[in-house]
């Protein structure tokens, strides 16, 4: 009897694709194992079995499998169901889903091979006080390779030496972490090896975590607050698949997780532990790792995909991790005996995947891989919330500071009375200063919060105003003065600083706002005593310098730390007094029905570092409009009246969580296609939706990447038939882009946006 097997390639088309299984393969084929499969004239793809069957497709010729690839399968039952539901909920190529699911490794022909990453260190005869001298000496004349190695001395804890020995333990260092931190060349780092004082060395990375024995008597007693909110997760679980845990900052909530973890360990299943970022798997995991030990396995893109092959092999074996530790992708991990999922930090926007499909939400995708499923967080989503509120989840509360300590003081400034006095530094207040000042005087720490990256946002011409915007996309490029060049944060494209305006030839160009890097700079004029690190995506690059980062400031080697939206994500610090929230109207005044949502969300995280063993913290927060409620309800950390007020007002205009969003994009080179596209489809749409369909507008940023955008919002209400709402769509697709005007016109759909 012939065998056919519908096979999943890696590309972005719907469907399986049919092939005849040879005679001399079938027995040996079954779901879940990888092929390799020709495809179209010339092309072969590493494809994954998803049925196999002995129905002859009729039409056309089936091409036979190549070669079977695995002698078992790849994927656990369940995980091709999963697919399959990412694919159709979130509307999505199942072939999209494939190439985000596995690691690169698992799709190659050729497999992996472990990658090496290059470090770099002091040579043998450079590890002594009076030859260090020495080298410092013969750099003197070559400023950049001087820099370059006084920033090695730092990273690698060399500079602390007396006599031949360091005070400090050496720390390993890569050479992408050393042009990273001192924003040196290749060429700097290279004369500084042929000068033979620094010597490379290659480094396996994607070794899987040797994290010696577990050891569960370290697990710490819960205090009464903390067991009566794990007594009540659990009688919650006996009822619902999904529970909430809302606890303050503070609270102990890590605590609890680990108990719960132990408790799915000593019943033999597994768990996995989501985190929104990959900042905060470094502290996790250090936490983690004391009880757990090998028992712990951590997944997430920043490290190499050896790593990621190898991790997916073992928990395929019989000797599984049994804790995983992971960003989003996480999710789809093969689990055997999966018990319980924790998403921590429940409400990050993180947890979205945004760019490339599938746009899945992990949150959304951890509930539906069938084992019991704890969100935990200081600040609900409203989704969350509100499913909590209704029934539909378990509803836990924490409202208790672990040992007692107090939520932080928190005071608002007027930066606007402030400008019209003339009384403010650059974005910084008096009371800030001040407040900066006698934290690092008492040998405390302090976060200084600003939620954009470079120097400033934009530069312009003083005599016409002209300002530099990027040739690919509709933004101003922001300027990364370090680096003395614009970038556009949108394409990553970058462009050199002009000395002149185009426009005028004025020679007069400023940077208008304030990015975290011209806040370093003016932080550092200001507190030169300060040990100042920042935090942003600029400095984060590789996964070495998120540990840097974390490491030196868990260990007071700096002392006042700037940053994005990263260091509001929960992480953990004891010696932090003193936040400040430099400009809370830019969060505040977003074109998005979830700014509030957002903005309370990071004010309440990042005030919740403030603050921790000892003393009550203090959190200056800067506002041009001190008077908004959700001003007020920051301070009071009222969520239950900031939640109320909010889900009032979107019942009122038809938002999530009492609608569901789907956004409807097209993008073309040529507005005017792309604008004709949109009002056709927005036709169409409206024949079946009626009024639900809104649109099509120009987005905020309307062309990216030489793409011209437009954008459709349609609002459902819940209940609505979502299997049929999504056959429409894909129709509409469909007939749009069969009209050959529309040839090379994309059209994809985010559902659940945020």
């Amino acid at each position: 009897m012939n065998q056919y097997a519908d096979v999943i390639l890696p590309v972005p088309l719907d469907g399986y694709f049919t092939y005849a299984v040879p005679q001399e393969a079938q027995g040996r084929v079954a779901t879940g194992i990888r092929v390799i499969v020709p495809f179209g004239r010339s092309k072969n793809y590493v494809g994954v079995i998803a049925r196999l069957h002995d129905d002859k497709p009729q039409g056309y010729e089936v091409k036979p499998i190549s070669v079977v690839i695995d002698t078992l399968p790849i994927l656990l039952t369940g995980q091709l169901d999963f697919w399959q539901w990412i694919s159709s909920y979130y509307m999505s190529p199942i072939g999209e889903v494939y190439k985000a699911a596995l690691p690169a490794g698992l799709k190659a022909e050729e497999g992996y091979k472990p990658r090496t990453e290059t470090f770099i260190r002091l040579t043998a005869n450079y590890q002594n006080e009076p030859t260090l001298h020495a080298a410092l000496n013969m750099l003197a004349r070559a400023a950049k390779q001087r820099d370059a190695f006084i920033a090695y001395l730092s990273l690698s804890h060399w500079d602390s030496i007396e006599g031949n020995v360091c005070r400090e333990p050496v720390v390993e260092i890569t050479r992408e972490e050393l042009m990273n931190a001192s924003e040196s060349t290749l060429p700097t780092i290279n004369q500084l090896v042929k000068r033979g004082m620094l010597e490379t060395y290659e480094v396996e990375v994607g070794r899987l975590n040797q994290g010696g024995t577990p050891h569960p008597e370290h697990i710490k007693p819960l205090s009464h607050a903390q067991q009566d909110a794990y007594n009540q997760i659990l009688l919650s679980f006996m009822k619902k698949q999904v529970t909430l845990l809302h606890g303050v900052t503070s609270s102990g909530k890590t605590e609890i997780y680990i108990h719960l973890i132990q408790r799915e360990l000593d019943q033999h299943r597994q768990v996995l532990f989501l985190m929104p970022e990959i900042a905060l798997t470094v502290q996790m995991m250090q936490r983690l790792q004391r009880v757990f030990g090998n028992r712990l396995g951590i997944y997430h893109s920043k490290y190499s995909d050896a790593e990621r092959v190898e991790i997916w092999q073992k928990q395929l074996s019989q000797n599984p991790y049994d804790v995983i530790l992971g960003a989003r992708s996480a999710v789809f991990l093969p689990f055997q005996r999966l018990g319980l999922v924790i998403v921590d930090e429940e409400h990050e926007t993180s947890y979205k995947q945004q760019d490339p499909m599938p746009r899945y939400h992990a949150r959304s995708a951890a509930i539906m891989l069938g084992a019991k499923t704890l969100l935990g967080t200081a600040t609900p989503s409203m989704e969350s919330y509100f499913n909590s509120q209704t029934g539909k989840y378990g509803y836990v509360s924490l409202t208790e500071r672990y040992q007692g300590i107090q939520l932080p003081e928190i005071q608002v400034v007027d930066t606007r009375d402030l400008q019209r006095r003339k009384m403010m530094r650059g974005p910084f207040s008096p009371v800030l200063l001040s407040s900066v000042r006698q934290a690092l005087e008492r040998g405390e720490q302090v976060i200084l919060f600003q939620n954009r990256r470079g120097w400033a946002p934009m530069i312009e011409c003083k005599q016409c105003g002209w300002v530099p915007r990027c040739q690919h996309c509709d933004v101003s490029l922001t300027l990364h003065r370090n680096m003395n060049q614009l970038s556009c944060h949108y394409c990553g494209f970058t462009y050199q600083v002009p000395t002149e305006c185009p426009a005028c030839g004025g020679k007069d160009l400023q940077g208008r706002g304030y990015g975290t890097e011209k806040i370093e700079d003016q932080i550092r004029d200001i507190f030169p005593e300060a040990r100042v690190a920042r935090m942003d995506l600029d400095t984060t690059r590789t996964r070495n310098a998120y540990e840097r980062l974390i490491t030196d400031f868990s260990a007071g080697r700096t002392n006042l730390l700037i940053g994005t939206q990263m260091i509001s994500k929960g992480l953990d610090f004891d010696k932090v007094s003193v936040v400040g929230i430099l400009d809370a109207d830019r969060m505040l005044n977003q074109p998005d029905f979830r700014a509030f949502e957002h903005a309370f969300m990071m004010m309440a995280q990042v005030s919740g570092r403030a603050g921790r063993k000892g003393r009550q913290g203090l959190v200056i927060l800067q506002t041009k409009n001190p008077e908004l409620p959700v001003i007020q309800q920051v301070v009071r950390n009222d969520f239950e009246q900031f939640s109320r007020e909010l889900l009032e007002e979107r019942q009122l205009f038809h938002y999530p969580p009492y609608y569901r969003l789907i956004y409807v994009y097209l993008k073309h080179s040529k507005d005017d296609v792309v604008n004709t596209a949109g009002i056709e489809l927005g036709s169409r749409l409206r024949q079946w939706f009626g009024d639900r369909v809104l649109g099509p507008d120009k987005p905020a940023v309307a062309r990216v990447k030489t793409l011209s955008i437009r954008k459709l919002v349609i609002k459902l209400e819940n209940g609505i038939d979502m299997p049929r709402v999504r056959q429409y769509l894909l129709l509409a697709q469909q007939q749009m882009l069969q009209d050959k005007r529309y040839g090379s016109l994309q059209i994809y759909y985010d559902v659940d946006p945020l």
